[in-house]
């Protein structure tokens, strides 16, 4: 995905990296990498219409703002925070997203929060929303640390917008209202969905993938968690009304993906067959699929295939 603006690495003093983002942003601790004084970054502001925008360039090991930060420093923001470059794990409370470029995730400044990079050079915008502003239009439902799934509509738009009030300077009063009104039509669809309605729509969203990258090998809950803009335990949360987790639901789908092409006339070598289902069902571990396979169906792969 292309850059929104073009992210500087300079070599810059940890506690002086430390005090630009203090500056911008608000209270928030720095840890590098390994133990050195200097890091690769670099802290620059932008007006972007309504809103200040900081330009956030760095190779932390993480980034947090914990209780006593928010003490010293309350903020009276919500950063709508955009990763530009390179990748991020985000937390607050209970919610936890690992962002790649493109990803959005709206973090509020008067709850601990952490940020992890381990390392990997980033580059972000933090869009900065008057929060007392935002809780009066949408409620708390802004407060509680929002992914922003880009598989929602209403992910391109906001990048749209956003890419254009970067562009074009002269017109960002009236795309900043737009933005502000695309925000929360999606806070409106978190905040009126149906008792079950929300986990019901992230199961069956996650459901759905399983389905359509059941056969892609390097596709596994993590990735799946990631694709969906949660972490692995809410994920994990979400499938326990179903019995399993993500992971065993996955390899059950691989197995019967298998088990249906051994059901159908197989090439003249049987072995390079089944080596070859296994391959197209997901699976990189032979002896795995072997294991499995005996466990679900109680007969080796070799057997369903003669039998057919």
């Amino acid at each position: 995905m292309q850059s929104l603006v073009k992210p500087v690495h300079k070599p810059m003093a940890v506690e002086l990296l430390q005090e630009e983002i203090r500056k911008v942003c608000g209270a928030f601790d720095v840890e590098p990498m390994a133990r050195s004084d200097v890091m690769a970054g670099d802290v620059a502001t932008r007006r972007m219409g309504l809103f200040d925008t900081a330009i956030v360039s760095l190779d932390a090991r993480h980034v947090q703002r914990g209780v006593k930060s928010i003490r010293q420093d309350p903020g009276e923001h919500l950063f709508l925070l955009i990763q530009d470059e390179g990748h991020c794990r985000v937390e607050q409370g209970e919610h936890s997203a690992r962002l790649a470029p493109g990803d959005m995730f709206l973090v509020d400044s008067v709850r601990p929060s952490s940020f992890v990079y381990d390392g990997e050079r980033s580059s972000q915008l933090s869009v900065h929303m008057p929060r007392g502003e935002m809780l009066h239009r949408f409620g708390k439902t802004c407060t509680d640390g929002v992914a922003i799934s880009r598989e929602d509509p209403l992910w391109l738009a906001m990048r749209a917008v956003i890419t254009k009030m970067l562009k074009e300077p002269g017109v960002s009063t009236q795309l900043g209202e737009a933005m502000l009104s695309l925000l929360g039509a999606y806070l409106h669809g978190i905040k009126t969905g149906e008792a079950a309605g929300i986990g019901e729509t992230l199961l069956s969203r996650a459901l759905a993938m399983i389905d359509r990258y059941r056969a892609d090998p390097t596709f596994g809950p993590g990735e799946l968690a990631r694709r969906l803009n949660v972490s692995e335990r809410m994920l994990q949360r979400h499938f326990r009304p179903l019995g399993e987790t993500p992971g065993h639901r996955l390899l059950n789908r691989r197995l019967e993906l298998a088990h249906t092409a051994l059901t159908q006339p197989r090439p003249a070598k049987p072995t390079e067959g089944i080596a070859a289902v296994a391959y197209d069902a997901g699976f990189n571990d032979l002896s795995y699929f072997y294991r499995e396979f005996r466990k679900k169906y109680g007969s080796a792969p070799g057997v369903v295939a003669r039998r057919h």
